[in-house]
């Protein structure tokens, strides 16, 4: 098992992705992310797609499948709007739904704004075709807006720092354990990842 830690990072929106505005998406995980992961290293594959489900659902296949990523975060496409597929095609392409995820994301942005009751994000597994040692890939349905991305994946906090809503991040590095990837290691101070006393490692 290799020590590096792949991501996919997929973006979609009709109108990013025909190139009518910037898309802050991607950019905006990738930051995020550049502070929260103090190890191991890692490298991203990012996509930008319309709101076409089954190019959604190839996307992430790919990713999955052919690249081996460990994490697939997406944004946009998670409403009730028509052109809002997002959610029915990880769900189309998962072998495992894992619901606390999405429950958590609407937790958190409730406290923000009472129209979160609006969002479908959800989050699965899949696993590797081809792949006989059973490792997987979790796939994560985030929302479209920076602010809203890094509120998702932080949670809440007092101003002295204390966690008052636990962020989604802390619990990926323990999932993509259980799931065969890499050992994750994070900067507390953006999102400490949460383990049990019997999954921890000695800190690189």
């Amino acid at each position: 098992m290799t020590d590096e830690l792949l991501i996919g990072l997929v973006s979609i929106s009709d109108r990013a992705s025909q190139g009518v505005y910037r898309d802050e998406g991607i950019p905006s995980l990738k930051d995020w992310l550049a502070r929260a992961i103090a190890a191991p290293a890692w490298r991203d594959e990012t996509r930008l797609i319309p709101d076409e489900q089954p190019v959604i659902e190839a996307t992430l296949r790919e990713l999955v499948d052919n690249h081996g990523c460990h994490l697939v975060l997406t944004t946009g496409g998670t409403g009730p709007a028509l052109r809002d597929v997002t959610p029915e095609a990880t769900l189309a392409v998962a072998d495992k739904v894992m619901p606390g995820f999405g429950e958590q994301m609407r937790r958190i942005s409730l406290e923000f704004v009472p129209t979160a009751i609006l969002s479908r994000q959800v989050a699965v597994i899949r696993f590797r075709r081809g792949d006989e040692t059973g490792r997987g890939c979790l796939i994560v349905n985030l929302p479209g807006q920076p602010k809203s991305i890094r509120e998702t994946l932080e949670g809440l906090k007092d101003e002295q720092g204390r966690s008052l809503v636990h962020g989604l991040f802390g619990a990926i590095p323990y999932c993509i354990d259980l799931i065969g990837g890499p050992y994750i290691e994070t900067h507390d101070a953006v999102a400490r990842a949460f383990r049990p006393k019997s999954a921890l490692r000695p800190k690189r």
